[in-house]
């Protein structure tokens, strides 16, 4: 998705998204009542998976420095 020089450009911004995916999943966990029924489980699901795959990703990226293109 988000490969070489868009990824180390946009590094920081990612890594921000990616956090405010997980505490968006998190507050929606805690603020939301489980009555609401099964809705609010998978919006908090989707965030919290949309922001540890991002992180993830950034990690990654992190990790093997000095290459031109991530796949």
């Amino acid at each position: 998705m988000f490969g070489g020089c868009a990824l180390r450009r946009h590094q920081l911004l990612l890594s921000l998204v990616g956090v405010g995916c997980v505490v968006l999943g998190i507050l929606v966990a805690v603020l939301v009542p489980e009555s609401d029924g099964p809705a609010w489980v998978m919006a908090v699901a989707g965030c919290l998976a949309t922001g540890v795959l991002l992180l993830a990703r950034v990690g990654l990226a992190l990790l093997r420095p000095g290459r031109g293109t991530a796949s």
